[in-house]
């Protein structure tokens, strides 16, 4: 569980290390500062239109479709199954349904949330890299026409 905490951060400070990389644009046929700067302004406004992505309005984070949770995170009715195997398993074991049904219905609880946490951090996951890959077709874009503008792009 930690190595996965650990490798998703590290994934997700890479990603958003990538997504704010600077473009750096030189004037190679001695255009002025202001013609560069209308320039930049004019392929910036093209490559939106080309791609459909705004850096400078990046979409919203959205709600992940998980299944309905309680207040504690769990999935509704994961105590309740998790109490009725324990009680069948605490009852043949041991002879404690009571006891069976209290530790079962803890340890699906527990287990529920877990896999509640691994899908909302998957979600995340996923919405970072797909606004990294439009941010890096936008950039792509943007370079291809201050290039056809007679600028160098890196």
């Amino acid at each position: 569980m930690k190595t996965t905490i650990l490798l998703s951060l590290a994934l997700s400070i890479a990603l958003v290390g990538q997504a704010s990389a600077k473009q750096y644009v030189y004037p190679a046929k001695g255009q002025s500062p202001q013609q560069q700067k209308t320039d930049e302004a004019a392929c910036t406004q093209w490559a939106v239109h080309q791609t459909g992505f705004d850096p400078s309005k990046p979409p919203p984070q959205q709600a992940t479709a998980t299944p309905g949770t309680t207040a504690t995170g769990t999935t509704r009715g994961a105590g309740a199954r998790g109490a009725a195997r324990g009680a069948v398993v605490g009852e043949m074991v041991g002879g404690d349904a009571g006891a069976g049904a209290a530790a079962g219905a803890a340890a699906a609880r527990a287990q529920s949330r877990r896999q509640n946490a691994a899908a909302a951090q998957q979600a995340q996951q996923q919405q970072q890299a797909g606004t990294q890959e439009q941010q890096a077709g936008f950039d792509k874009a943007r370079a291809t026409c201050l290039e056809g503008r007679g600028y160098t792009v890196k």
